[in-house]
């Protein structure tokens, strides 16, 4: 309809949001100065009773609180979040620690592993070496049982003796024991390829002098440089000699 201007209802809809409390309490306390201001303005007025007079907060009093209250409100809120966040720094700092303690046993189990590792491998090389080593002082040890005369020849240099001493060295040492280094004399007790009296002196060339003619050949070799000076001179000694001796 034309000219005819539709009133606003004053009543809030539904869809309204409500006033908060401290805007209303601001409303309540303008209308309580307005209406006391319209009261004592009015002629004829009834004069107001002190005991019945209420004062209404001011508006800046009641803007304070409310400011005030907004205040507490974000501290609290801010303490919240740190107490929050502090809660988590600790929980993340508690199983960070948890991870490097197990990473470091890890570690040290690692370690421990490599370490006996490298001592089984150590061991595991010196015992092969151990090995090895024996059986070449075996098959030297056979070797040198085979053919004593080879290791005269090899060894007559280290005492300064030529290959010219060798063959005095063979017709000495043949009379004496045949180059056996086992003979034994059952009425001196001389042994071996030099026939040494008493026998036990060959220990000073080696502890195996019983079995290991390589021993009982230094050892002789050793007495005729420091007795006799050469073979050949031992050997002129010992034809000298009946029974033959030297």
């Amino acid at each position: 309809m034309s000219g005819i201007r539709r009133r606003h209802s004053t009543r809030p809809s539904a869809h309204r949001k409500t006033v908060p409390a401290a805007a209303g309490a601001i409303a309540l306390a303008l209308s309580a100065v307005a209406g006391v201001s319209a009261a004592a303005a009015s002629p004829g007025a009834a004069p107001t009773d002190a005991a019945t007079f209420v004062e209404a907060p001011h508006p800046a009093a009641v803007l304070a609180d409310l400011n005030q209250a907004r205040l507490a409100d974000v501290i609290s809120r801010g303490t919240s979040r740190v107490s929050i966040g502090a809660g988590r720094a600790a929980k993340d700092e508690a199983t960070a620690e948890r991870s490097a303690r197990a990473t470091a046993q890890i570690a040290d189990a690692i370690a421990t592993e490599r370490a006996a590792e490298k001592v089984a491998r150590a061991k595991a090389r010196k015992a092969a070496a151990a090995k090895k080593a024996a059986q070449k002082a075996a098959a030297q040890l056979a070797a040198n049982q085979a053919d004593p005369q080879a290791v005269a020849r090899r060894v007559m240099g280290e005492y300064g003796f030529g290959a010219d001493q060798f063959g005095c060295l063979v017709q000495l040492w043949t009379g004496e024991s045949d180059w056996n280094y086992t003979a034994s004399n059952p009425s001196s007790g001389a042994y071996g390829i030099p026939q040494a009296l008493p026998a036990t002196k060959m220990a000073t060339a080696g502890a195996d002098w019983q079995t290991n003619p390589e021993t009982q050949i230094r050892w002789g070799l050793g007495y005729i440089k420091a007795s006799y000076g050469t073979p050949c001179g031992a050997l002129n000694f010992w034809n000298s000699h009946y029974p033959h001796w030297y």
